[in-house]
Protein backbone atom coordinates (compact mmCIF):
# COMPACT_ATOMS: atom_id res chain seq x y z
CA UNK A 1 0.00 0.00 0.00
CA UNK A 2 1.53 3.63 -0.59
CA UNK A 3 0.17 6.39 0.95
CA UNK A 4 -0.22 9.70 -0.82
CA UNK A 5 0.71 12.41 0.63
CA UNK A 6 -2.13 15.19 1.25
CA UNK A 7 -1.34 18.43 0.36
CA UNK A 8 -3.55 21.61 1.48
CA UNK A 9 -5.52 24.12 -1.13
CA UNK A 10 -3.32 27.02 -2.36
CA UNK A 11 -5.68 29.34 -0.35
CA UNK A 12 -5.46 27.55 2.79
CA UNK A 13 -2.09 27.54 3.02
CA UNK A 14 -1.96 31.18 2.22
CA UNK A 15 -4.10 31.93 4.74
CA UNK A 16 -1.66 29.69 7.34
CA UNK A 17 1.41 31.67 6.08
CA UNK A 18 -0.59 35.08 6.99
CA UNK A 19 -2.04 34.08 10.44
CA UNK A 20 1.73 33.32 10.87
CA UNK A 21 3.40 36.58 9.78
CA UNK A 22 0.39 38.78 11.79
CA UNK A 23 0.83 36.20 14.96
CA UNK A 24 4.63 36.98 14.47
CA UNK A 25 4.02 40.37 13.58
CA UNK A 26 2.48 40.97 17.08
CA UNK A 27 4.86 39.53 19.45
CA UNK A 28 7.61 41.52 17.58
CA UNK A 29 5.63 44.47 18.46
CA UNK A 30 4.47 43.44 21.76
CA UNK A 31 7.86 42.24 22.66
CA UNK A 32 10.29 45.41 21.93
CA UNK A 33 11.35 46.66 24.74
CA UNK A 34 13.33 43.21 25.09
CA UNK A 35 13.99 42.14 21.07
CA UNK A 36 15.37 45.60 20.43
CA UNK A 37 18.55 45.27 22.61
CA UNK A 38 18.68 41.61 21.97
CA UNK A 39 19.03 42.08 17.99
CA UNK A 40 21.55 45.23 19.30
CA UNK A 41 23.23 42.84 21.25
CA UNK A 42 23.30 40.41 18.83
CA UNK A 43 24.69 42.39 16.86
CA UNK A 44 27.55 43.81 18.71
CA UNK A 45 28.43 40.08 19.79
CA UNK A 46 28.84 39.29 16.25
CA UNK A 47 31.19 42.20 15.18
CA UNK A 48 33.31 41.86 18.21
CA UNK A 49 33.77 38.06 18.26
CA UNK A 50 36.86 38.43 16.47
CA UNK A 51 37.92 40.68 19.64
CA UNK A 52 36.71 38.06 21.71
CA UNK A 53 38.99 35.04 20.05
CA UNK A 54 41.81 36.89 20.22
CA UNK A 55 41.87 37.85 23.91
CA UNK A 56 40.82 34.24 24.56
CA UNK A 57 43.24 32.13 22.10
CA UNK A 58 45.81 34.68 21.58
CA UNK A 59 46.31 35.96 25.16
CA UNK A 60 44.84 33.03 27.04
CA UNK A 61 42.54 35.13 28.86
CA UNK A 62 39.33 33.51 30.37
CA UNK A 63 36.02 33.69 28.30
CA UNK A 64 34.19 36.06 31.01
CA UNK A 65 37.44 38.55 30.78
CA UNK A 66 37.74 38.42 27.07
CA UNK A 67 34.00 39.39 26.67
CA UNK A 68 34.11 42.14 28.94
CA UNK A 69 36.75 43.84 27.65
CA UNK A 70 36.02 43.81 24.09
CA UNK A 71 32.86 45.52 25.23
CA UNK A 72 35.08 48.09 26.84
CA UNK A 73 36.68 48.33 23.90
CA UNK A 74 33.29 49.39 22.33
CA UNK A 75 32.32 51.59 24.71
CA UNK A 76 35.61 53.53 24.47
CA UNK A 77 35.12 53.85 20.58
CA UNK A 78 31.86 55.32 21.06
CA UNK A 79 32.41 57.25 23.43
CA UNK A 80 35.40 59.20 21.62
CA UNK A 81 32.63 59.53 19.23
CA UNK A 82 30.40 61.04 21.42
CA UNK A 83 33.34 63.55 22.98
CA UNK A 84 34.15 64.39 19.75
CA UNK A 85 30.77 65.65 18.62
CA UNK A 86 30.20 67.02 22.05
CA UNK A 87 32.90 69.22 21.49
CA UNK A 88 31.93 70.59 18.56
CA UNK A 89 28.57 71.05 20.59
CA UNK A 90 30.06 73.29 22.82
CA UNK A 91 31.61 75.38 20.46
CA UNK A 92 28.28 76.42 19.10
CA UNK A 93 26.78 77.06 22.21
CA UNK A 94 29.52 79.42 23.48
CA UNK A 95 28.47 81.44 20.19
CA UNK A 96 24.75 81.44 21.27
CA UNK A 97 24.14 85.58 21.47
CA UNK A 98 25.46 85.44 17.94
CA UNK A 99 23.12 82.90 17.09
CA UNK A 100 20.16 83.94 18.59
CA UNK A 101 20.91 87.47 17.13
CA UNK A 102 21.00 86.13 13.35
CA UNK A 103 17.93 83.84 14.00
CA UNK A 104 15.90 87.06 14.89
CA UNK A 105 16.99 88.91 12.19
CA UNK A 106 16.13 85.90 10.21
CA UNK A 107 12.82 85.90 11.73
CA UNK A 108 12.11 89.57 10.66
CA UNK A 109 13.05 89.14 7.23
CA UNK A 110 11.25 85.98 6.82
CA UNK A 111 8.10 88.24 8.68
CA UNK A 112 8.42 90.99 6.10
CA UNK A 113 8.54 88.78 3.14
CA UNK A 114 4.81 86.98 4.33
CA UNK A 115 3.68 90.86 4.94
CA UNK A 116 4.85 91.71 1.75
CA UNK A 117 3.41 88.83 -0.23
CA UNK A 118 0.12 87.58 1.20
CA UNK A 119 -0.44 90.97 2.94
CA UNK A 120 -0.66 89.67 6.29
CA UNK A 121 0.21 92.11 9.07
CA UNK A 122 3.13 92.05 11.18
CA UNK A 123 1.08 92.61 14.47
CA UNK A 124 -0.77 89.84 13.51
CA UNK A 125 1.91 87.34 13.03
CA UNK A 126 3.75 88.26 16.38
CA UNK A 127 0.68 88.14 17.95
CA UNK A 128 0.66 84.57 16.54
CA UNK A 129 4.16 83.88 17.61
CA UNK A 130 3.80 85.37 21.20
CA UNK A 131 0.61 83.08 21.53
CA UNK A 132 2.24 79.74 20.63
CA UNK A 133 5.46 81.10 23.12
CA UNK A 134 3.05 81.35 25.70
CA UNK A 135 2.05 77.65 25.08
CA UNK A 136 5.46 76.08 24.91
CA UNK A 137 6.26 77.68 27.88
CA UNK A 138 2.88 76.53 30.18
CA UNK A 139 4.29 73.26 28.88
CA UNK A 140 8.17 73.64 29.96
CA UNK A 141 7.72 71.31 33.10
CA UNK A 142 5.93 68.32 31.08
CA UNK A 143 8.52 69.38 28.56
CA UNK A 144 11.36 68.24 30.53
CA UNK A 145 10.05 65.77 32.81
CA UNK A 146 8.97 63.81 29.42
CA UNK A 147 12.83 64.74 28.07
CA UNK A 148 14.36 63.21 31.32
CA UNK A 149 12.43 60.64 31.01
CA UNK A 150 13.66 59.69 27.16
CA UNK A 151 17.02 60.05 28.78
CA UNK A 152 16.38 57.77 31.40
CA UNK A 153 14.86 54.90 29.30
CA UNK A 154 17.36 55.56 26.41
CA UNK A 155 20.54 54.93 29.07
CA UNK A 156 18.65 51.93 30.41
CA UNK A 157 18.45 50.71 26.33
CA UNK A 158 22.53 50.71 25.56
CA UNK A 159 22.70 49.40 29.51
CA UNK A 160 20.72 46.22 28.38
CA UNK A 161 22.35 46.07 24.87
CA UNK A 162 25.65 45.95 26.54
CA UNK A 163 24.63 43.24 28.56
CA UNK A 164 22.98 41.30 26.06
CA UNK A 165 25.99 41.80 24.35
CA UNK A 166 28.62 40.16 26.89
CA UNK A 167 26.12 37.05 27.36
CA UNK A 168 26.05 36.31 24.11
CA UNK A 169 29.74 36.16 24.15
CA UNK A 170 30.50 34.50 26.88
CA UNK A 171 27.83 31.72 26.08
CA UNK A 172 28.17 31.97 22.13
CA UNK A 173 29.19 28.12 22.14
CA UNK A 174 26.16 27.01 23.96
CA UNK A 175 23.67 28.73 21.43
CA UNK A 176 25.50 27.46 18.42
CA UNK A 177 25.26 23.84 19.81
CA UNK A 178 21.45 24.71 20.98
CA UNK A 179 20.97 25.55 17.05
CA UNK A 180 22.47 22.25 15.97
CA UNK A 181 20.38 20.60 18.41
CA UNK A 182 17.45 22.19 17.69
CA UNK A 183 17.31 21.50 13.79
CA UNK A 184 18.91 17.66 13.89
CA UNK A 185 22.02 16.39 12.85
CA UNK A 186 21.20 15.62 9.49
CA UNK A 187 20.76 19.39 8.86
CA UNK A 188 23.84 19.98 10.44
CA UNK A 189 26.46 21.18 7.51
CA UNK A 190 23.32 23.63 6.14
CA UNK A 191 22.98 25.04 9.53
CA UNK A 192 26.76 25.34 9.46
CA UNK A 193 26.99 26.97 6.48
CA UNK A 194 24.10 29.81 7.60
CA UNK A 195 25.80 30.55 10.62
CA UNK A 196 29.17 31.37 8.68
CA UNK A 197 27.54 33.33 6.45
CA UNK A 198 25.75 35.88 8.79
CA UNK A 199 28.73 36.13 10.94
CA UNK A 200 30.91 36.93 7.68
CA UNK A 201 28.34 39.49 6.28
CA UNK A 202 27.01 41.10 9.05
CA UNK A 203 30.59 42.08 10.13
CA UNK A 204 31.34 42.78 6.80
CA UNK A 205 27.88 45.26 7.19
CA UNK A 206 28.61 47.04 9.87
CA UNK A 207 32.15 47.66 9.45
CA UNK A 208 31.58 48.89 6.17
CA UNK A 209 28.90 51.21 7.42
CA UNK A 210 31.43 52.13 10.10
CA UNK A 211 34.89 53.24 7.44
CA UNK A 212 32.24 54.78 4.81
CA UNK A 213 30.70 57.03 8.18
CA UNK A 214 34.00 57.93 8.26
CA UNK A 215 34.85 58.25 4.74
CA UNK A 216 31.55 60.98 3.80
CA UNK A 217 32.48 62.97 7.31
CA UNK A 218 35.83 63.34 5.90
CA UNK A 219 34.49 64.40 2.80
CA UNK A 220 32.45 66.82 4.39
CA UNK A 221 34.35 68.20 6.46
CA UNK A 222 36.85 68.81 4.19
CA UNK A 223 34.20 70.66 1.23
CA UNK A 224 32.34 72.31 4.38
CA UNK A 225 35.90 74.39 5.51
CA UNK A 226 36.63 75.23 1.64
CA UNK A 227 33.46 76.45 1.43
CA UNK A 228 34.64 78.66 4.47
CA UNK A 229 31.57 77.77 6.99
CA UNK A 230 32.35 78.59 10.85
CA UNK A 231 31.17 74.91 11.89
CA UNK A 232 32.70 72.71 9.29
CA UNK A 233 34.01 69.72 11.64
CA UNK A 234 30.27 69.75 13.24
CA UNK A 235 28.66 69.79 10.08
CA UNK A 236 30.85 67.12 8.68
CA UNK A 237 29.98 64.83 11.68
CA UNK A 238 26.51 65.09 11.45
CA UNK A 239 26.46 64.32 7.66
CA UNK A 240 28.57 61.33 8.98
CA UNK A 241 26.55 60.11 11.10
CA UNK A 242 23.22 60.49 9.65
CA UNK A 243 24.56 58.85 6.59
CA UNK A 244 24.06 55.97 8.36
CA UNK A 245 20.58 55.82 7.75
CA UNK A 246 19.95 54.29 5.09
CA UNK A 247 18.02 57.26 2.31
CA UNK A 248 16.53 58.86 5.35
CA UNK A 249 19.22 59.92 6.89
CA UNK A 250 20.46 62.44 4.24
CA UNK A 251 17.00 64.09 4.49
CA UNK A 252 18.31 64.77 8.21
CA UNK A 253 21.92 65.72 7.39
CA UNK A 254 20.37 68.11 4.86
CA UNK A 255 18.05 69.90 6.91
CA UNK A 256 20.45 70.45 9.83
CA UNK A 257 23.15 71.35 8.16
CA UNK A 258 21.61 74.10 6.20
CA UNK A 259 19.93 75.54 9.34
CA UNK A 260 22.80 76.21 11.43
CA UNK A 261 24.53 77.53 7.95
CA UNK A 262 21.98 79.28 7.55
CA UNK A 263 21.97 80.44 11.17
CA UNK A 264 25.49 81.06 11.33
CA UNK A 265 26.21 82.99 8.01
CA UNK A 266 24.95 83.74 4.46
CA UNK A 267 22.45 82.75 2.34
CA UNK A 268 25.17 81.82 -0.30
CA UNK A 269 26.87 79.59 2.17
CA UNK A 270 23.97 77.75 3.06
CA UNK A 271 22.88 76.86 -0.70
CA UNK A 272 26.33 76.02 -1.21
CA UNK A 273 26.10 73.61 2.09
CA UNK A 274 23.12 71.93 1.29
CA UNK A 275 24.27 71.39 -2.71
CA UNK A 276 27.77 70.00 -1.04
CA UNK A 277 25.67 67.67 0.99
CA UNK A 278 23.73 66.25 -2.28
CA UNK A 279 26.68 65.70 -4.04
CA UNK A 280 28.51 63.81 -1.53
CA UNK A 281 25.26 61.74 -0.85
CA UNK A 282 25.05 61.21 -4.88
CA UNK A 283 28.67 59.97 -4.87
CA UNK A 284 28.17 57.87 -1.38
CA UNK A 285 25.25 56.01 -2.96
CA UNK A 286 26.66 55.20 -6.82
CA UNK A 287 30.66 54.51 -5.62
CA UNK A 288 31.45 54.68 -1.74
CA UNK A 289 27.93 51.70 -0.71
CA UNK A 290 28.76 49.35 -3.40
CA UNK A 291 32.19 49.54 -2.69
CA UNK A 292 32.97 49.78 0.71
CA UNK A 293 29.32 48.42 2.59
CA UNK A 294 29.01 46.23 -0.29
CA UNK A 295 28.17 42.46 0.28
CA UNK A 296 27.86 38.77 -0.67
CA UNK A 297 23.96 39.62 0.25
CA UNK A 298 22.48 42.05 -2.57
CA UNK A 299 19.29 43.68 -1.73
CA UNK A 300 16.96 45.13 -4.32
CA UNK A 301 16.17 49.10 -3.48
CA UNK A 302 12.02 48.49 -2.75
CA UNK A 303 12.95 45.58 -0.55
CA UNK A 304 15.22 47.52 1.57
CA UNK A 305 13.28 50.78 1.37
CA UNK A 306 9.98 48.50 2.32
CA UNK A 307 11.93 47.06 5.33
CA UNK A 308 13.10 50.61 6.50
CA UNK A 309 9.62 51.88 6.88
CA UNK A 310 8.07 48.69 8.24
CA UNK A 311 11.01 48.64 10.71
CA UNK A 312 10.50 52.07 11.45
CA UNK A 313 6.80 51.37 12.01
CA UNK A 314 7.73 49.03 14.12
CA UNK A 315 10.42 49.98 16.41
CA UNK A 316 11.32 53.46 15.38
CA UNK A 317 14.41 54.89 14.98
CA UNK A 318 16.11 51.41 16.20
CA UNK A 319 14.12 49.28 13.61
CA UNK A 320 15.54 51.84 10.71
CA UNK A 321 19.44 50.37 11.96
CA UNK A 322 18.13 47.10 11.82
CA UNK A 323 15.78 46.52 9.05
CA UNK A 324 18.64 45.58 6.51
CA UNK A 325 20.72 43.11 8.71
CA UNK A 326 17.70 41.20 9.73
CA UNK A 327 16.55 40.90 5.52
CA UNK A 328 20.20 40.05 4.91
CA UNK A 329 19.26 37.27 7.33
CA UNK A 330 16.34 36.10 6.49
CA UNK A 331 18.12 36.17 2.88
CA UNK A 332 20.84 34.07 3.65
CA UNK A 333 18.73 31.51 5.42
CA UNK A 334 15.97 31.28 2.69
CA UNK A 335 18.99 30.97 0.02
CA UNK A 336 19.72 27.87 1.37
CA UNK A 337 16.58 26.42 2.31
CA UNK A 338 15.17 24.49 -0.58
CA UNK A 339 11.63 25.73 -0.13
CA UNK A 340 12.12 28.96 0.47
CA UNK A 341 14.12 29.93 -2.30
CA UNK A 342 11.51 31.83 -4.19
CA UNK A 343 11.43 34.47 -1.11
CA UNK A 344 15.43 34.68 -1.39
CA UNK A 345 14.97 35.63 -5.01
CA UNK A 346 12.34 38.03 -4.15
CA UNK A 347 14.59 39.93 -1.81
CA UNK A 348 17.71 40.00 -4.21
CA UNK A 349 15.98 40.30 -7.02
CA UNK A 350 17.73 39.87 -10.59
CA UNK A 351 21.05 40.07 -9.11
CA UNK A 352 21.40 36.48 -8.79
CA UNK A 353 19.83 35.62 -12.33
CA UNK A 354 22.75 38.09 -13.68
CA UNK A 355 25.46 36.26 -11.74
CA UNK A 356 24.48 32.56 -12.81
CA UNK A 357 24.20 34.24 -16.84
CA UNK A 358 27.57 35.29 -16.54
CA UNK A 359 29.10 32.27 -14.84
CA UNK A 360 27.34 30.67 -17.99
CA UNK A 361 28.44 33.00 -20.29
CA UNK A 362 32.28 31.87 -19.38
CA UNK A 363 31.35 28.59 -19.15
CA UNK A 364 30.51 28.49 -23.11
Amino acid sequence: MTTKKLIAPFYERLSLVLIGIMALGYLVVEGKDMLDPLVFGFLFAILLLPVAGFLEQKLRFPRSISSLLSIILLVAFIGGILYLVGTQISKLTNDWPMLKKQVSQSINDVSEWISGTFHLNIEKQKVYVDNTAKKIMNSGTEVVGTTFGAVSSLMLFYVFIMIFTFFILFYRRLLFKFVLQAFGHDNEPVVHDIVENIQAILRQYILGLLIEMIVVASVACTAFWIIGIKYAALLGIIVGLFNIIPYLGIFSALFLSVLITFATGAVTDAVWVGASVLCIHAVDANLLLPTIVGSKVRLNALITFLGIILGEMIWGLSGMFLSIPMIAIFKIIFDRVESMKPWGYLLGGDYEFKKSAEKKMKTE
